[in-house]
């Protein structure tokens, strides 16, 4: 790789840990927004999934136009739009304010991701993609280890507002460097035949083989939707961990997976891509059946098993983003990532909403049939790992071709 490669993958990365934080931090703050804001579980899911269903419709509509401009200019209008979202959520003094702030964010905040996904894929071979996801989707792991104990420390110290403003000064910072520092990228440009925006839509989600890649990311998204939301309070109120320690947990679960993802990155690459992502699900299964069953457990082994468990999910999306990346031709790439996008946050939106209404909230404040979302997540993990399958098939044979001409 070269430096200004290098440089890139650090300003993805950094990116991606802002809008990751923005999402995953809503979770964590359930315990405290619930009863601040008066809001029941049911609202809470719809909290979480009014994010996921307007980034959906954002996407799709920005389908048809995201590989007719510079994917620069792109990043820098919707991530403006984001940082002025989350901005609202800080300032939100209500239940239906917050959701309208919610859907502002959505709007901008997740169309971005795919965005990151067509940069990483113009800019990188193939065969380099796995550790670029690695070190991008590390993001997720840094919002565990940075991100979300000092957002839980403020919560804690003043309101749950604190670390919305935080995430809006970080964002309005990274954004400055992505002016300064982030090249054009616009070879794409010079590619594009097709002048209609509906046609170029229509064509993509019309294609057999990226249809295929679509229902493989529904389901990759349903699990983690469902799980998430009530982990916070599944942890407090069955667990028995105290609100105050919930900041140990995350950081030393996000340390470990930090470490771990650069790793898997490399793996995916050296090992190959499918066989990384199996192994992910085979680990996935076993830790989500345990953490879902575990009553009031000493704060040791929940952490153990929560590092576990992201490990195993951390090997499921840096393997699967890296694969997929090469569904797409170039001509259809920001196109195809875009409504790929749509779809997980659509489906992870649907997913959320679903389990607001599977889990309920006993007096003592426990949540009920939690295990329930567990089975769920382990029936989509499983027909994940068969779709990838046929997914990798095509992919490798598509690539024999060139080998043996």
């Amino acid at each position: 790789m070269s430096g200004y490669q290098k440089l890139v993958i650090g300003l993805l990365a950094f990116l991606q840990f802002t809008i990751i934080l923005d999402f995953m931090v809503l979770s964590p703050l359930g315990a405290m927004i619930m009863p601040a804001l008066r809001v029941l579980p049911t609202q809470f899911g719809l909290l979480v999934s009014a994010y996921a269903f307007s980034a959906g419709t954002a996407g799709l509509f920005a389908a048809g136009f995201t590989d007719r401009f510079d994917r620069k200019k792109l990043l820098l209008f919707f991530y403006a739009g984001f940082v002025a979202g989350t901005f609202l959520c800080a300032i939100a003094n209500s239940y239906h304010f917050l959701l309208v702030a919610r859907m502002v964010t959505g709007l901008f905040g997740g169309v971005i991701g795919s965005i990151v996904f067509a940069i990483t894929t113009d800019l990188f071979d193939y065969r380099l993609r796995g550790r670029v996801m690695g070190v991008v989707q590390a993001a997720f792991a840094a919002s565990n280890v940075l991100g979300l104990p000092i957002g839980l420390f403020l919560a804690n110290r003043w309101s749950w507002h604190a670390p919305f403003f935080l995430i809006a000064g970080t964002s309005l910072a990274v954004g400055v460097i992505i002016v300064l520092f982030l090249r054009p990228i616009n070879a794409h440009l010079s590619q594009r035949a097709d002048k209609s925006p509906l046609h170029h839509f229509v064509h993509t989600v019309s294609t057999p083989r990226y249809l295929q890649g679509f229902a493989a990311t529904v389901l990759l998204a349903t699990g983690g939707f469902m799980l998430l939301p009530f982990a916070s309070a599944f942890t407090v109120h069955n667990v028995g961990i105290p609100i105050e320690r919930l900041p140990l947990i995350y950081t030393v679960t996000g340390v470990f997976s930090m470490i771990a993802g650069p790793l898997i990155g490399r793996a995916s690459d050296a090992f190959g891509k499918f066989t990384v992502f199996a192994v992910g699900c085979a680990g996935t299964i076993v830790m989500v059946l345990i953490y879902t069953h575990l009553g009031v457990t000493p704060i040791q082994i929940v952490i153990l098993v929560n590092v576990l468990l992201f490990i195993g999910v951390s090997s499921r999306m840096i393997s699967s983003s890296a694969l997929i990346t090469a569904i797409p031709s170039p001509l259809d790439r920001g196109s195809y990532m875009s409504i790929s996008s749509s779809l997980q946050q659509i489906s992870g939106g649907i997913a959320a909403a679903v389990a607001g209404m599977i889990v309920t909230e006993a007096p003592s404040g426990a949540i009920e049939h939690f295990d329930v979302v567990g089975y769920v997540l382990v029936a989509t993990t499983l027909l994940t790992w068969f779709m990838m399958y046929f997914i990798n098939r095509r992919i490798e044979g598509a690539a024999s071709l060139p080998a043996a001409a």
